[in-house]
């Protein structure tokens, strides 16, 4: 009999229970409600979440044996790191297995907003050919703002330079020498907002982070500038940007995030200008392997008292 219990709460790849399964006993129950959660974790040493199931105060507290939780991708706002912290639980994650996945939707959604393209297919569908109506703008000699220069960020970076973008980029984290290693010129938030004519956001959600983009931000913003999130839910304030998008300071947002998942057909999400999609930033059969994989191998390690990639707490 395996030493270790596993619980995978949430979707998660195949290849990811495969994994855990060589050392451990592992029960994959990815419709468990927030009730039965609290029932039954106390049998178990470790948790492996997504973004669905909310690991809270009272979970851990409730997870007796729980010596790890998991969350297979980037962000972890939906874990209580004080109280895992304070209960002695290791939280780990998987930080580069959407990197790809999460650059790749963000180029897609700026090229889908700038080249109208949502707008075109609805109207081809609709039998209408609006091709005058639909003048675009291109990303060649555009300044990119990049917020968050972290793993996606760079990888963001990289690939609009391709387009021959100017890139700037914000990020606390690192010194002037190594944002321009990672391929953009650091400048203050203040001077994103002036000068990029697109701003892409890759912050995680933290209490810093919730509304960094109110309505003063986008007053800052030079007229026309066009938006992209496919970070979190939260770094934006929905209610000002769609205030902006109205007074016509900002030409257009594409919105992977919201603050309230699903948001339903809301105002912003209706709005001609916002180009919507249901958090796919990850969704790729290659990031979910990897993600996967990455997140047993870490779990598997924390149970073992092996050295982590990945720690948070």
């Amino acid at each position: 009999m395996s030493p270790f219990k596993v619980l995978i709460s949430d979707k998660l790849d195949a290849r990811g229970a495969e994994i855990l399964q060589a050392a451990a006993e592992v029960d994959n129950q990815p419709g468990i409600t927030p009730d039965e959660l609290l029932q039954v974790i106390g049998a178990y040493d470790a948790l492996v979440v997504r973004g669905r199931t909310k690991v809270t105060a009272a979970v851990i507290e409730a997870g007796k044996n729980l010596k790890v939780v998991g969350r297979a991708g980037v962000g972890v706002d939906n874990i209580d790191l004080a109280a895992a912290q304070s209960g002695g639980v290791t939280v780990v994650n998987s930080p580069t297995a959407t990197t790809i996945a999460v650059a790749e939707q963000t180029l897609a959604m700026m090229l889908g907003l700038i080249r109208h393209l949502p707008r075109a297919d609805h109207a081809m569908k609709s039998g209408r050919w609006e091709k005058k109506a639909l003048v675009g703008t291109e990303l060649a000699g555009k300044i990119l703002g990049v917020i968050g220069l972290g793993n996606i960020g760079a990888a963001v970076a990289q690939r609009a330079a391709a387009f021959g973008m100017q890139i700037i980029a914000f990020d606390p984290f690192f010194s002037g020498d190594e944002i321009r290693q990672r391929g953009a010129e650091p400048v203050e938030l203040p001077e994103i907002y002036a000068r990029a004519d697109l701003i892409t956001l890759h912050v995680p959600l933290t209490p810093k982070t919730r509304n960094l983009v109110d309505g003063q931000a986008f007053a800052q913003m030079k007229r026309g500038v066009r938006l992209v999130c496919t970070a979190r839910g939260g770094v934006i304030d929905e209610t000002a940007l769609l205030s902006a998008l109205e007074a016509g300071q900002v030409a257009g947002a594409a919105l992977d995030v919201f603050a309230e998942e699903p948001p339903g057909l809301t105002a912003l999400v209706a709005h001609p200008q916002v180009i919507a999609a249901p958090h796919l930033g990850a969704q790729t059969a290659e990031a979910q392997i990897r993600a996967a994989a990455d997140i047993a191998g870490e779990v598997l390690a924390a149970l073992k008292d092996e050295s982590l990639r990945w720690k948070i707490v």
